[in-house]
């Protein structure tokens, strides 16, 4: 198993959730300070908008269109001229927070939800995976699932994976062409850890956080692992990308408060630079109570990783 380092690139945002590569930069939700930011490779950020009820999950539309879930208003939004515009209201649908998804090539997000009220204590219950045409519409694509997290879509479009948070495993899933869900199946039991966000490589591996180790891992059809970023505390989420997507002059990003926010308290944390493409990102949280000042940095990774996978993952 190979293992990689980190080394800083941005700094100053609070928590970093639901990163995407598109159109040469980072995207970033900063869920405690509900805000969108795209982040190039030398730290320099933009606002891409302010979203009231907690960003999480990012995505885009065949026609680049970005779309975010907005997770306490149980919502996703298209992004036009720096406007958030309602695409799906899954209030009624679902129990918990939107949270992570997947588009495919024809432009239907694959949405997952907490399945109960995770803030307030509830008891774990399994939920479904959503599917949200083009225009809107929302139909149940996939039904007990525990804690359907991240989502990449690989194959050439073919199979979409999920991470089941609760159930230690990324799971897998047929794609058809008019964006049907079947034959689920183990794609990866990843024994104690606990999955959180995903992506694929064009490998048809997958990268993913690992919620209760701090490990970013990579992950062969079958569960074997390759490839460990090892962090103290929690993993979040974690994307590839870059200007070339090619292999052997990798960058991956962590990204990690060293204290976890309370409620929507609007923290500073630290962050930071990669020195070249691809860019692999990872989201990291530590446990709270670790340090007195609560820190955030973006982590580059050093490593010949292979390139990104499909463009709509």
């Amino acid at each position: 198993m190979k293992q990689h380092t980190a080394t800083k690139m941005a700094e100053d945002f609070v928590f970093l959730e639901g990163p995407k590569w598109h159109g040469d930069r980072l995207w970033v939700s900063d869920v405690f300070d509900h805000k969108i930011w795209c982040v190039a490779l030398d730290g320099s950020r933009e606002l891409v908008c302010e979203v009231p009820h907690r960003p999480s999950g990012l995505g885009f539309h065949p026609d680049g269109t970005p779309l975010v879930a907005s997770s306490k208003d149980y919502r996703l939004y298209r992004i036009e001229a720096g406007q958030l515009v309602e695409h799906a209201d899954f209030n009624g649908l679902v129990a918990g927070d939107v949270n992570d998804f997947a588009v495919d090539r024809a432009g239907r997000a694959y949405v997952g939800n907490f399945g109960y009220d995770y803030d307030g204590g509830a008891p774990r219950k399994d939920t479904d995976i959503h599917r949200v045409s083009l225009d809107g519409r929302i139909e149940v694509a996939a039904s007990g699932l525990a804690f359907p997290n991240g989502m990449s879509i690989l194959d050439g479009g073919r199979t979409l994976v999920v991470a089941e948070t609760w159930a230690c495993r990324l799971t897998g899933f047929d794609l058809s062409g008019d964006g049907q869900l079947s034959n689920r199946r183990v794609f990866a039991d990843l024994g104690h850890r606990a999955p959180d966000g995903i992506c694929a490589d064009a490998e048809g591996a997958i990268w993913t956080a690992c919620f209760n180790t701090g490990e970013f891992i990579r992950v062969l059809p079958g569960g074997e692992i390759t490839d460990r970023i090892a962090f103290d505390g929690f993993g979040v989420s974690c994307t590839l990308g870059g200007r070339t997507g090619r292999r052997c002059s990798a960058r991956s990003l962590a990204v990690h408060p060293r204290n976890w926010p309370r409620g929507d308290a609007r923290r500073r944390f630290s962050a930071l630079p990669s020195r070249s493409p691809p860019l692999r990102k990872a989201l990291r949280r530590a446990p709270p109570g670790a340090f007195d000042r609560r820190m955030q940095r973006m982590l580059p990774v050093s490593g010949g990783f292979p390139q990104a996978g499909a463009r709509y993952s």
